[in-house]
Formats: structure tokens, sequence, C-alpha cells
């Protein structure tokens, strides 16, 4: 009885996971890198400016994905850069930030071909560059945020939108500043859109 009961669990699981393997993946993010403290020019205080002008970022990476039991478990190891521009004095600086993403999403198919995802987003802070200024290193160079998102498998192409947010703020300090007027800080972490473009090998 137990030689049957071993077979069938061996065989149950095989099924289930007959479809899990490696892919590569790689798309667009539109990122908000969050807020930057600044010394006003009147020397009056601290003021906070939230959100610069965002613009499109990317990413490339790798994953694997094991289905199980109607689920599927996927962690991904990802190259991201974003983008956003900040004002000053009426010039305008670009703030670039690369790092590595090690998401671990959870999910399951719903109906169709349409799968909705969730799990935590590691990050590792690689370079962080603001155009005209020096930056002093982040406060911790790993990080961690929540992804959520949805998106549709046609055979071995998968096409998502997810949705990235921060858990915690993790800033830098400008070593470079003129008279102490300007930016102070910057918030590292980015909250982020994320259109992707996968495919299963």
């Amino acid at each position: 009885m137990k030689k049957y009961l071993l077979i069938f669990m061996m065989t149950a699981t095989s099924a289930a996971m007959a479809q899990s393997g490696f892919g590569l993946k790689g798309g667009l993010n539109y990122a908000d890198n969050g807020e930057m403290t600044y010394s006003d020019f009147t020397g009056a205080g601290e003021d906070v400016l939230k959100g610069g002008e965002s613009k499109m970022g990317y990413h490339f990476g790798v994953f694997y994905e094991a289905n199980i039991l109607g689920f599927f478990l996927r962690p991904e190891l990802v190259y991201t850069t974003t983008k956003s521009t900040y004002q000053f004095n009426q010039q305008e600086s670009d703030y670039d930030l690369s790092k590595i993403d090690l998401p671990i999403l959870l999910g399951t198919r719903v109906f169709g071909p349409v799968r909705l995802f969730a799990g935590p987003s590691l990050q590792y802070i690689m370079d962080n560059d603001f155009e005209g200024f020096e930056l002093g290193d982040v406060q911790n160079e790993f990080t961690i945020g929540a992804q959520l998102g949805a998106g549709i498998q046609l055979g071995k192409l998968g096409l998502d939108v997810r949705y990235e947010r921060a858990l915690k703020e993790n800033e830098a300090e400008f070593m470079s500043l003129d008279g102490g007027q300007g930016p102070e800080r910057v918030d590292t972490r980015p909250s982020q859109i994320i259109f992707g473009l996968s495919l299963s090998l």
C-alpha cells in the first residue's frame, strides 16, 4: 500500500510540475523616485519636493517558474534602471538609479490565460547618479518592497503589468552643495509601474 501511495504522489507531483522551467524577461518601467528634501533659497529651513517628472526606464533578466497544484512560484533576477527629472533654480537635473531586483511571486491562473500574482521584491542598489551633484552612499544597499500584478500567458509568451511599492524609504545624501542651498537628500526607493514581456525556454 505504501508503495502504491508513493508512486501516486510522485506521479502527481511530476504532472503538476510538468510546465516548470526557466525563461527570459524584459520590459519598461515608469518610476516615481519619491521625495527629495532640500533647503530653500531663503534659508528659512527645509522643504520637500515630491516626485519629479518620471521618465521611462527598462529592465531585463531571467526567471524560474514552478507550477504546483494550480499555483505558480516565480523567483526572478532582474537588472533595472529608473530615471526621473527634478528642477532646481530653473534648471533640470536627471536622477538615474540602477539596481538588481529579486521579486519572489506567488500566483494562480484565474480564467483562460489570465493570471494574478503578488509577492515581496528585494533590491540591491548598484549605482545612483544625480546630474550636476555628487551623491553619497545610500542608507541601505539592500531594501524590500512588494509587487502586485496581472498578466496573460499565451504558450511560451507572457505579458504582464505590475505595481511595485516601497515598504521603507531609503535615502542618499548630496555631498556637494552650493552654500547649503539646494537638495540635501533623495529617496532612492522608487514606486514603479512595470510592463513586462517574458519567454519560457
